[in-house]
């Protein structure tokens, strides 16, 4: 019985550092994306305006390759960092992740995710789903739920809301990509202000 314990405790830690480490890479691979992504020039257009998150990309690899040389020349750090790595698993995996279908129920639903994207379009026609994502993921509410979101995620949600997102929508400076347009934000009929759930029964 103590043994039959013992693999049982083993194989829960298990899981829980497995699960920990996937939620883990997912936050900080979203978080160095989020800071690529940032460094796109809104008054500049064509290659110069990527000049920013490709120049962020190549520091990313700089300091990538500096870690890895420095592990390299001192081995012992590479048990250092296994260990803080278990560590912000473990702390991570302490309440289980809910898959998005449940997580999303606490987001805008309806015309206040309407509202959402119609305040950060502001005089623009439409706004790119990477612009919502990285709102929501600042947001103190919404940021513990879309922390590991990617786009998909959110196109899921905007899309189960029945808010149409189109593959290639130009918004303010940048290329054509992934968003929602301001025509396509009309409140649905069950929504709309002074809309009985009850037909009429007038003549």
């Amino acid at each position: 019985m103590k043994r039959l314990l013992t693999r049982t405790a083993r194989a829960h830690a298990a899981e829980r550092l497995t699960q920990g480490s996937a939620l883990v890479c997912r936050r900080r691979t979203a978080g160095i994306l989020r800071w690529i992504r940032a460094g796109r020039r809104t008054d500049l257009t064509g290659w110069r305006a990527a000049l920013g998150p490709i120049a962020r990309l190549a520091l990313v690899g700089l300091l990538a390759w500096i870690a890895y040389s420095i592990v390299r020349a001192v081995p012992w750090l590479l048990g250092l960092l296994v260990a803080l790595w278990c560590h912000a698993a473990w702390k991570a995996s302490r309440g289980p992740e809910r898959p998005a279908s449940e997580a999303t129920v606490t987001l805008p639903p309806g015309e206040p995710m309407r509202a959402l994207l119609l305040d950060l379009m502001g005089n623009d026609s439409a706004v790119h789903l990477s612009t919502v994502l990285d709102h929501l993921q600042q947001r103190p509410d919404t940021a513990p739920l879309t922390a590991s979101w990617q786009v998909s995620d959110l196109r899921s949600r905007l899309e189960s809301l029945g808010i149409p997102v189109h593959p290639k929508v130009k918004a303010g400076r940048r290329g054509p990509t992934r968003g929602v347009r301001r025509a396509d934000l009309a409140p649905s009929p069950a929504e709309a202000p002074g809309t009985s759930p009850n037909p009429s029964t007038g003549v």
